[in-house]
């Protein structure tokens, strides 16, 4: 996931591997969770082959360095469980899992850059409107979609994604960045995903009546609530799920409290994703 030496204590967890001491293995740890089966007697779906070397440990640490909050708040345990939480999150959004896959459907996270059947996604904006020619699909760990959002994202992360939306599936560093993005960014009435699980975020009333209180259920429902949150059990919430608890079992952390949003009433609005 390459980033510039640093020597702060508080780096030791999301950016392991880059100081010196003991912190190779937790280096170790982190290329561990990104990591897919790799052995060439296992099936594989064919589209798979698409990201594989795409998202990597370096690409990931290099994107962090722009978002400073991200696995760095909080005792060690809420810094483990903030990126199980990305990456739970975001292995969903690129799964290629499927029920029986070997190693298990949580171990297929990170197969996909760009959405698998891609669509223009352009919705008139005279703040951020379409570039000719261009499409804004699902692409990268969080499946950015619509050409609102990549103005959004690009202005933030200083790139000009509305003139060059290719980068998110061409640019590793480009395409952890746009994830980073939505999870540090808060979408009114949505709290940010950081804020979330690292245990900033208060809901207000009108949230504890709707269900929402803290906890990764709440993650899901600000990405995709809309659609999964507020219907009871459902696979793909499930599916979440079972992502985020292997990081958390890898990272040796607990999963804390309320893991879904079965009983959650969504989000009225916010940045628009593209779920896989």
């Amino acid at each position: 996931m390459g980033r510039q030496e640093h020597e702060k204590a508080h780096d030791r967890y999301v950016r392991p591997g880059n100081e010196a001491g003991d912190n190779s293995q937790h280096k170790e740890i982190a290329q561990k969770a990104l990591a897919r089966p790799s052995r060439e007697d296992k099936p594989r779906p064919t589209t798979r082959e698409g990201a594989r070397g795409f998202y990597t440990y370096d690409a990931f640490i290099a994107a962090s360095n722009s978002f400073p909050g991200f696995g760095t708040t909080g005792d060690d345990a809420t810094r483990k469980r903030e990126i199980a939480a990305f990456l739970g999150q975001t292995s969903h959004e690129t799964t290629g899992g499927w029920a029986g896959a070997p190693d298990g459907q949580y171990s297929w996270g990170y197969c996909f850059n760009k959405e698998r059947s891609p669509a223009p996604y352009c919705s008139p904006s005279s703040t951020y409107p379409c570039a000719s020619g261009k499409q804004y699909y699902g692409r990268g760990p969080i499946q950015l979609t619509w050409n609102f959002n990549y103005g959004q994202c690009g202005r933030a992360i200083g790139v000009d994604l509305l003139n060059n939306p290719d980068l998110v599936e061409k640019d590793p560093v480009i395409s952890f960045k746009t994830a980073l993005w939505f999870w540090m960014t808060p979408q009114s009435p949505k709290p940010s995903s950081h804020d979330v699980i690292t245990g900033r975020w208060n809901p207000s009333g009108a949230d504890r009546a709707a269900g929402r209180v803290p906890g990764y259920g709440v993650i899901t429902n600000i990405i995709n609530g809309g659609i999964e949150c507020g219907i009871g059990w459902n696979a793909k919430v499930d599916d979440r799920i079972g992502f985020y608890k292997r990081y958390c079992d890898i990272f040796r952390v607990g999963y804390g409290d309320n893991l879904d949003c079965y009983n959650q009433r969504s989000f009225a609005s916010g940045v628009l994703l593209n779920s896989m």
